[in-house]
């Protein structure tokens, strides 16, 4: 007689459910190695996978849930929540060899992205090659930009991505940075050397508090204020670094991280000691691999050098989902779960990694702790302008001669922060500006004396965000720049709340039309803002309020 669990087809007895492939098998426990089967390594565990077969299969699935003992069905809706995993089902068959990502965030845009993957479309061979467009890749300064593989085409033109596919580089280009030994010769560790021998964590805590270091992945909390919610708590404790940059526009991380990776890494240390936590999980999303490899390679010579425990500082690689910003929501990615956002309170410097305790910081906060610590909080306090103090790292980009990464006081004005990218572009006027991602909408050139700072933007409906700024010219579109940012959102809104998943959809519904629907925009965005969980629903209206306020005759 046949078991419960079996089944009967003709007349044979087939057990039910997928069956595990010995083939399978074998491929999953040669890339898994002697790596631990946790469950919080599941994404880690897809990557490997995915990495070495350009997809995952269901019989990869299969035998991944048996080195696990998870469920299948708990792996497919991980992998599947994620972009940069390829899951293919049974009887499909896999993505060409060669996959080519373009990137249509508006930077991407506004320098020919679509121009580009439609010539690449028309010059490859669909079977070898798949020619797919992707959010933004925290490349903004060389746009438009095309990753081939894990190697970016920056300034991209149709043949140079084809010369990149023709070469099979699929690896990421290194630059430039300063390693361990060049840091060394500069001081470098010598401030965590001294705390460690005897510095005053309340001290530490002051100095920064002083300084007026604010969170600077967008939210602008007080950093100093952050550390004594965590400190004293009963162990364990986590620090969790937020690395993934997705907001369209920004690349201040990157910049930091590929070249000078070790005043990030003392950052990281110094806050460390100073809270007392039992372990750091650096959070970097997978559009950065040059990024990743630099601190692969910079944390094992920390560890050699005994500055770092082995293990103390551990990299979790994202997987392509912008979400995974919202510090909750990458906190359940390090868990190895879809990145979805929490509801709060509590908050997760109560309730965080696995219900403890955790701090979280952005990568350019803690690059910032670095210096603080070593030069004096005047280091950041010290410069004023227009009433403001501190400094920012504005990622520029767009309408501008000279594109990047700019440090310059709290206190400048748009036009402050074009005049440092070598002014607009030959034959371009400012129109509008993003002054902190598509979270920020648009602000128009009349309002070009603000100040780019934390609370200045307010009372415009909009705020600084990631100093992410995108210059536009009257060249372009606001209705266009709108509508770009509303389909990024679309894309990305993590499906979980009704409010942003249906009304991110409903909006871009709305501004495709030849005249927008201004009262039932308002209502959607009302509705947004008061029911989403996060801040992706919350904001995600800005583009098309401020568009409708400041630019009527376009909508």
């Amino acid at each position: 007689m046949a078991a419960p669990q079996d089944t009967v087809r003709r007349g044979r007895t087939v057990p039910k459910g997928r069956q595990l492939d010995d083939e399978a098998l074998r491929e999953v426990r040669d890339l898994l190695g002697t790596r631990p089967r946790r469950r919080d390594l599941l994404i880690e565990h897809l990557h490997l996978i995915q990495d070495a077969h350009g997809h995952i299969s269901a019989p990869h699935i299969r035998a991944l849930a048996e080195e696990m003992t998870l469920p299948q069905a708990e792996i497919y809706e991980v992998a599947t929540f994620y972009a940069h995993f390829d899951v293919v089902r049974e009887g499909d068959l896999p993505p060409p060899p060669l996959t080519v990502r373009v990137c249509d965030s508006l930077s991407c845009e506004m320098a020919g992205a679509r121009e580009l993957m439609a010539a690449l479309m028309g010059r490859t061979d669909p079977a070898e090659v798949r020619v797919v467009r992707a959010p933004c890749m925290g490349r903004c300064d060389v746009a438009p930009t095309a990753e081939v593989g894990h190697n970016h085409v920056d300034r991209a033109t149709p043949e140079a991505v084809l010369a990149a596919v023709e070469a099979g580089a699929v690896h990421p280009r290194m630059p430039d940075y300063e390693g361990l030994d060049a840091y060394l010769r500069t001081g470098g560790y010598e401030t965590l050397a001294e705390l460690r021998r005897g510095g005053d964590p309340d001290a530490v805590q002051a100095q920064v508090v002083e300084s007026g270091l604010r969170g600077l992945g967008g939210a602008g909390f007080p950093t100093g204020k952050k550390w004594s919610f965590v400190r004293g708590a009963e162990p364990p404790t986590y620090l969790a670094v937020n690395g993934d940059e997705g907001e369209p526009g920004t690349f201040k991380d990157r910049y930091y991280l590929e070249r000078t990776p070790h005043v990030f890494l003392e950052g990281t240390l110094i806050a460390a000691w100073a809270v007392g936590v039992d372990r750091c999980y650096l959070y970097i999303r997978d559009e950065y691999p040059a990024a990743i490899e630099i601190l692969r390679r910079e944390i094992a010579a920390l560890e050699r050098a005994e500055i770092a425990a082995p293990g103390f500082l551990e990299i979790r690689r994202g997987a392509g989902a912008y979400i995974c910003g919202e510090e909750s929501a990458m906190l359940e990615s390090i868990e190895g779960k879809r990145g979805m956002p929490r509801h709060r309170p509590p908050f997760v410097a109560q309730v965080g990694l696995w219900g403890r305790p955790t701090l979280v910081h952005n990568v350019e906060t803690l690059y910032w702790v670095a210096r603080v610590c070593r030069e004096g909080p005047e280091t950041l306090n010290g410069v004023e302008l227009n009433g403001r103090r501190g400094l920012r790292s504005y990622s520029v980009s767009g309408r501008v001669r000279a594109p990047g990464m700019y440090l310059l006081p709290a206190g400048s004005t748009v036009r402050d922060v074009i005049a440092a990218a070598g002014g607009m572009a030959d034959g371009h006027e400012l129109k509008a500006y993003q002054p902190g991602g598509p979270s920020s909408g648009l602000l128009p050139a009349r309002l070009d004396h603000l100040p780019l700072d934390f609370d200045t933007l307010a009372g415009e409906g909009s705020f600084i965000g990631s100093a992410a700024i995108v210059v536009l010219s009257q060249h372009d579109s606001a209705r266009g720049a709108a509508l770009n940012m509303l389909r990024f959102f679309e894309d990305e809104s993590c499906g979980q709340c009704t409010p942003c998943r249906v009304g991110c959809e409903k909006a871009v519904k709305l501004m495709g039309a030849e005249r927008w629907d201004r009262p039932l925009l308002e209502e959607l965005a009302e509705v947004m803002r008061d029911a989403s969980i996060c801040g992706l629903g919350q904001a995600a209206s800005n583009p098309f309020l401020l568009t409708m306020k400041h630019f009527p005759d376009e909508v």
